[in-house]
């Protein structure tokens, strides 16, 4: 009798990630010792662990995991090896929400203004994405619908950039789309952590409708599947969930790209059993990035979002040409 690998493969990643928490805890510019673990408030020691690293490590744990699980369910809606969080769109238009708050000066009024426009962003591309797309589009028109609004918000942000009032407004804008987790504390948490949740619960109810999409369109049908229903949930849980984590990190690509892929070959092909380890891959993957940039020997702090794009870059580039030789 074959044992399947998925409960190994499960625990593997659980225990990977609690290793990773622990050194992302500890590890920085600044490196707290065990003892400081015991340490009581009021204490230097206490402050970092507590203050700073620990909001910083649950924000990258959860910002993983809505990019892994929106990369996999894309890629299993759309039949779509290449398919990521950014794809329809919803990633851009949240980047253009918090770009205007910079742009309009905004960002700087309250806490809740730059993850509040950015929210209103990202909704607005689901309203755009289920407009062009229409009530019975295939999968096709719907991917075509997002190109659309992604080309669109870039168009917007390069024109914000282009616009800027003064130098200081383009160095905020630039910072914020390169990505980081860089001095983000509880306030950032709390807001964004509803909408993340709320997203990713979206996203894993719709397991059996990317299951019954390995069959096509038609064979989804005959299974009873309602794919307008399954593509509005898929659309919402996307909006809710990228579009809360790109309100409070910026941008930051590849990472649902990377982990479906890495896990298809432990884990299986089927869509619907890839959701959570794909939640837990993603937020392996940023966990440990984000530690990596911490220690890296420079002035500044290395952006995540750039360490992800020097990572992802070629493992997309692999990927194109293993694709390419598969068709040969």
């Amino acid at each position: 009798m074959k044992i399947s690998p998925r409960p190994l493969i499960m625990l593997g990643l659980l225990a990977l990630i609690a290793l990773l928490s622990v050194a992302s805890m500890s590890a920085g510019r600044v490196w707290v010792p065990w003892s400081g673990w015991a340490a009581q408030r009021g204490d230097p020691a206490w402050a970092i662990l507590f203050e700073l690293r620990l909001p910083r490590t649950i924000l990258a744990l959860m910002v993983g995991a809505v990019l892994g699980l929106t990369g996999a369910a894309l890629q299993g809606y759309t039949r779509n090896p290449l398919a990521d969080p950014g794809m329809l769109g919803v990633s851009t238009m949240a980047a253009l929400g918090a770009v205007l708050t910079f742009y309009l000066g905004a960002a700087a009024s309250a806490p809740w203004v730059l993850p509040g426009a950015a929210m209103v962003g990202a909704g607005l591309g689901v309203v755009l994405l289920l407009a062009l797309a229409g009530a019975t589009s295939s999968v096709v028109t719907f991917i075509l619908a997002g190109v659309v609004i992604q080309t669109m918000a870039g168009a917007g942000v390069a024109l914000a950039l282009n616009l800027a009032p003064n130098p200081w407004a383009v160095n905020e804008i630039v910072n914020w789309l390169m990505g980081s987790l860089a001095d983000r504390s509880v306030v950032e948490l709390k807001l964004a952590a509803p909408g993340m949740i709320l997203g990713c619960l979206l996203l894993m109810t719709q397991g059996r409708t990317l299951d019954a999409l390995t069959l096509g369109e038609a064979g989804a049908r005959s299974l009873g599947v309602r794919l307008d229903i399954g593509r509005l949930m898929l659309a919402l849980g996307a909006a809710l969930a990228v579009g809360s984590a790109v309100s409070v990190t910026g941008s930051i690509g590849f990472v649902g790209l990377i982990v479906p892929h890495l896990l298809r070959p432990l884990i299986g092909t089927r869509p619907g059993g890839l959701l959570l380890p794909s939640a837990l891959g993603g937020a392996a993957l940023v966990l440990a990035a984000d530690i990596l940039v911490r220690l890296t020997p420079s002035a500044a702090e290395i952006k995540l979002g750039v360490a992800m794009a020097a990572l992802g870059g070629p493992f997309f580039l692999a990927l194109l040409i293993s694709m390419r030789r598969k068709l040969a």
